[in-house]
């Protein structure tokens, strides 16, 4: 089968949130729309047959996650990543954030402590501070325009009202793959202290090589009983409007409290087209997802070359993972109201404003490259232009 990811689909006027928001968002109507973290590519045929099938059966009444879904996840974290699982340890959520959300209500209290590591997925932030947790800021590390993680500095920042760890990996928004070592000290340092680790993979399949993911509870025995784990074929297959997802939790006792809280707040029943979609994609997927990733790679190259031959005051951070692109603007020398002005007025690209990812974030911009060759390739000709003015008026005025 080929895959035409070249194609260019008109998602104005469907209520798509990319694109029939941007007035709403950046106030501008005409920018191309790069910010939120879905792909423009066509859902593959696999999964819409499949949809078309269910909707064949002309009754859609309640449902439940069937144990042909679970196996198919089961099989697709074993081919995939090599981590072999039992099919009973999957726990339905209807997204990750809403999973971060009932964790954090499942396994802390008010006023204890949760640790994030900045610049980090936004929705990390506000499911502790709704809940009235405390959030315990523990920086990456930035250096030589690359990222690490801050071992000695996380464990200076844990006491005894620390209970859990937001882990994103592979991350958002630095597209960084954590490396085993690294995920082994971390989770040594959690199980010393007592602290979950509740591990965001979601961009688990998006992986570039020569890097590949390693799903934190596959470390060890030990390790997987101190860690939840938050997946999705949303990002992977494009699926986010369906509203569904899944936890692994090897651990029974976590695993029972986990689904007494989704139990009571009601929210566990999903719906009969995103099991669908979840199980077709996971028992077909494998040969979309090595052409998706074969041109993602070739777009995130395109970037990487264009800004660094035509916009050097720009830096593209090395992305090892997902289709975010994580762009250092501090050489252009603009301020956080200047640079998203520019971003949208000058250049016409709706973006992420790097603020968004926490104080760490300030001067950057994440941009999305799920999309075709031809409207990134055009993005980047609108940058060029706008900086290359900008920076031209700036000298004439200096």
């Amino acid at each position: 089968m080929d895959y035409n990811f070249d194609e260019i689909i008109d998602r104005k006027n469907t209520s798509s949130v990319k694109y029939d928001m941007r007035n709403e968002i950046f106030k501008n109507r005409d920018v191309i729309p790069m910010w939120l973290a879905d792909m423009d590519f066509r859902t593959p045929d696999f999964i819409m047959d499949a949809l078309r099938r269910r909707l064949d059966h002309e009754i859609l009444g309640y449902s439940y996650i069937p144990d042909t879904c679970n196996e198919a996840v089961a099989g697709w974290l074993l081919r995939r990543h090599g981590w072999k699982i039992q099919p009973s340890w999957i726990g339905f959520s209807p997204g990750v954030v809403p999973a971060l959300n009932l964790l954090v209500l499942a396994f802390t209290n008010p006023g204890d402590k949760i640790i994030v590591q900045p610049p980090v997925y936004f929705p990390f932030f506000s499911s502790i501070r709704n809940h009235g947790r405390i959030q315990v800021n523990n920086p990456l590390i930035y250096e030589d325009h690359s990222y690490s993680m801050d071992l000695s500095g996380l464990k200076s920042k844990i006491d005894d009202r620390t209970k859990m760890l937001f882990l994103c990996s592979p991350h958002n928004p630095t597209g960084n793959v954590w490396p085993r070592d690294v995920l082994e000290k971390l989770a040594d340092i959690c199980l010393k202290n007592n602290i979950i680790i509740v591990s965001d993979e979601i961009h688990a399949d998006l992986v570039y090589e020569p890097f590949k993911h390693i799903p934190t509870a596959s470390i060890s025995d030990e390790i997987a009983n101190n860690t939840i784990t938050c997946m999705s074929p949303s990002k992977t297959f494009n699926l986010a409007g369906l509203s569904v997802s899944y936890l692994v939790i090897p651990n029974p006792g976590l695993r029972r409290r986990y689904l007494e809280i989704l139990d009571h707040i009601h929210v566990g029943a999903g719906n009969i087209f995103g099991f669908v979609a979840m199980e077709a994609a996971y028992k077909s997927g494998d040969l979309w997802v090595n052409r998706l990733l074969h041109y993602l790679k070739g777009n995130i190259m395109l970037i990487n070359d264009f800004i660094h031959k035509h916009i050097p005051e720009i830096h593209v951070i090395h992305t090892q993972a997902t289709y975010l692109v994580w762009l250092d603007c501090h050489g252009l020398g603009l301020d956080h109201k200047g640079l998203n002005e520019f971003m949208i007025r000058k250049a016409g690209l709706g973006l992420s404003d790097g603020l968004l990812f926490g104080e760490e974030g300030r001067g950057f911009q994440r941009i999305n490259t799920g999309c075709s060759r031809y409207i990134l390739n055009e993005a980047m000709l609108k940058l060029e232009r706008a900086a290359a003015k900008f920076i031209n008026n700036n000298r004439t005025f200096l």
